[in-house]
């Protein structure tokens, strides 16, 4: 039985991870180690409101989701529960890379804290949003709602929904382009996310991207240690040169979650875990079953899935 852990994208705005910590001693051992490295305040990481600075937000909220995916996976490792394959979108692929051995922990949650230092767009440059958008599976049908619209970008393909009815997909770009596509398309079909203000995964991140870079070049990365699927297309990283590509162009490439359970398909995944909240449950169609982990009761459906798929948890210790 092959087991595969996918790790989200989205920057939690809400709080995650509480009741985790609450629970498990190897979580709150972590997030002590997190608040070590970051600077942040556990308290900060876990359930404060985020800064208000947008790229001061954008780091914390990574460290956020990012320490409660490595909880996930920390406790689950308890439990003699590891994966044969991994990957994630945007952050989640980060997570994912630290995951399979290809940059350690430190490395990553330095890097993360460290790009709250990012310059501040200038005040006179034209707001950025992010919407999620629902589009046709027919042949000829146009790649995304805003096809062709002057400052907005496909940023990210989710796949088609569990019905099989339309896809899902996020747009990123000028917010007053993407709320007058919101305003024409037909209802439902573009729907900007409130207090996004960031257009990730397009063009428009390149000022992130080049902040970045020398920062990303000294991390010493390493080839990963069991199969890695990329979220920029559909390839498995072999290598550390693999790793750090994947680094350096997440942040203004599209991301794609089908390349990533695509790949994990073929690497003969048949339970797949997500982590964390940011890729919604029960919406979209998998290629294998797949159980989302926020809360100690779900830690416990993953554990009981996996021995009813023929996984081999001898010697985990007892779950209380």
């Amino acid at each position: 039985m092959s087991l595969g852990y996918l790790f989200g994208g989205g920057v939690g705005t809400e709080p995650h991870g509480l009741e985790l910590y609450r629970t498990y001693e190897v979580v709150r051992d972590w997030y002590e180690q997190v608040s070590a490295w970051t600077g942040l305040t556990v308290r900060q990481i876990l359930e404060d409101d985020l800064p208000t600075a947008q790229e001061e937000r954008q780091s914390v909220g990574t460290v956020r989701e990012a320490a409660l995916a490595i909880g996930v996976h920390d406790v689950l490792a308890s439990f003699n529960l590891r994966p044969a394959a991994i990957g994630g979108l945007s952050l989640g692929a980060m997570t994912a890379s630290c995951l399979a051995g290809s940059l350690g922990r430190r490395e990553l949650f330095e890097m993360l804290a460290g790009s709250r230092d990012t310059p501040e767009p200038p005040a006179e440059d034209p707001r950025q949003g992010i919407a999620i958008a629902f589009g046709s599976l027919a042949d000829g049908a146009p790649s995304h709602p805003g096809e062709n619209v002057p400052g907005i970008y496909l940023a990210g393909d989710f796949g088609p929904t569990a019905d099989g009815t339309q896809r899902i997909m996020m747009l990123a770009g000028h917010s007053e382009a993407l709320g007058a596509l919101a305003a024409e398309a037909p209802p439902g079909t573009v729907v900007p996310l409130p207090g996004r203000t960031i257009a990730v995964h397009t063009p428009l991140r390149r000022p992130y991207r080049d902040f970045m870079a020398p920062r990303i070049d000294a991390i010493p990365f390493t080839d990963p240690e069991i199969p890695l699927l990329s979220c920029l297309e559909p390839k498995v990283l072999h290598t550390a040169a693999d790793v750090r590509d994947l680094f350096q162009r997440n942040s203004t490439d599209p991301i794609s979650l089908v390349d990533v359970y695509g790949g994990m398909k073929e690497q003969g995944v048949q339970l797949g875990l997500v982590m964390g909240p940011s890729i919604p449950e029960g919406i979209l169609a998998f290629p294998f079953p797949v159980v989302h982990i926020e809360q100690p009761e779900h830690i416990e459906q993953a554990l009981t899935t996996a021995y009813d798929l023929g996984i081999d948890l001898s010697g985990a210790p007892a779950l209380s």
